[in-house]
């Protein structure tokens, strides 16, 4: 391996990161809410667009740190979208090939990212195929999977080197409530719910992480019964999170409170939200939010004051053809008029009781 070229691929993705200003932190506006502040942190402006290009950045210093990644490796990856196309773009910046490996459904627009920044996607025909497939490939390409779902929780520094726990906080210095009472987070590999859980700890705050997980898929499950064997036949709709088996990545011991989010109240919250900001977000936006409100109405209940934060993943023009078409929302996710009366009780008076 040449030492020189490593170095000089680290001081790329270094020189990235330091074009790169931080996301912005948005206010919601909800007057129902007396004396409680919601928060979203906007991961949608990232270059990639989405949370998960801060993944990819760590997951490519940690390869490179590692000496599994050199001049001649092809990158591949086992990824519904967002975590392949932010690969694809730091391969692109290194002169690497990458290979997504993917399942048939992902979006046409995030596929169409991954092409523009020169990788190619191969598909399989379930979630639960892509482990292997990306291993096999990895093996006969002679390249590296970098195996998100193993090493996110590892690669990221937690204890507070500019990771997303640090810059919530850091953001939130000047607000009427500076430590949050619960950060929100919904599992993909459960490496960021991780970071942010570790970082809590570490920093002895008393903010809690509450984890919110999507139908089809076993965290919650798992979080409740600490079974590793657990699995879900069928994958996620909500897409970028969720998954069919317990992923290592996902830290149970540093999550507070899980609670299981209904597809169509992601969605119906994914609309919601849309209308209130004047932009399109990703469903697992909806997802995060769902269950922030939900706190948010606990919390008003008990008479208590404070903020909640939570993250804006990425935009909803990446799902213009699945989760913002109505013939695609009627076959894959069903009637979400249950939760969209919730959310205009809730514009009324602060509550989601019908």
């Amino acid at each position: 391996m040449s030492k020189q070229w490593v170095n000089q691929a680290i001081a790329k993705i270094e020189a990235d990161f330091q074009r790169s200003a931080d996301t912005h932190l948005i206010k919601l506006d909800l007057p129902q809410l007396s004396g409680i502040d919601i928060y979203l942190k906007d991961e949608s402006t990232h270059p990639t667009g989405s949370l998960k290009h801060r993944l990819a950045r760590s997951l490519f210093l940690y390869a490179l740190s590692n000496g599994w990644v050199n001049e001649n490796t092809t990158i591949i990856e086992s990824s519904s979208g967002s975590t392949a196309v932010s690969e694809a773009y730091f391969s692109r910046l290194l002169g690497l090939p990458f290979i997504a490996v993917m399942p048939s459904s992902t979006a046409k627009t995030k596929i169409e990212q991954i092409e523009f920044y020169g990788g190619q996607c191969h598909f399989v025909d379930h979630s639960s195929k892509i482990y292997a497939e990306s291993q096999k490939l990895a093996t006969e390409l002679n390249g590296h999977y970098m195996d998100q779902f193993t090493y996110a929780e590892r690669a990221t520094d937690w204890r507070g080197n500019n990771n997303i726990a640090d810059s919530i906080f850091n953001q939130m210095l000047k607000e009427p409530h500076p430590t949050p009472a619960w950060i929100v987070m919904s599992p993909g590999t459960g490496g960021t719910s991780a970071t942010i859980g570790r970082y809590l700890n570490y920093q002895q705050l008393s903010t809690q992480l509450c984890v919110v997980d999507p139908e089809n898929s076993v965290f919650y499950d798992y979080y409740h019964k600490r079974d590793l064997t657990i699995t879900c036949e069928n994958g996620s709709k909500i897409e970028g999170i969720g998954r069919p088996r317990v992923e290592p990545s996902f830290i149970a011991g540093v999550v507070d409170d899980m609670k299981k989010i209904p597809d169509a109240a992601s969605l119906a919250t994914m609309n919601w939200l849309a209308k209130l900001i004047g932009r399109k977000v990703g469903p697992s936006t909806g997802t995060n939010l769902y269950g922030i409100l939900q706190l948010a109405c606990e919390m008003k209940q008990r008479n208590q004051q404070g903020s909640l934060v939570t993250l804006l993943c990425d935009s909803g023009d990446r799902y213009l053809d699945t989760y913002y078409n109505p013939e695609w929302i009627s076959k894959n996710i069903g009637d979400t008029a249950f939760f969209d009366q919730q959310l205009t009780q809730f514009n009324r008076s602060g509550s989601l009781k019908p």
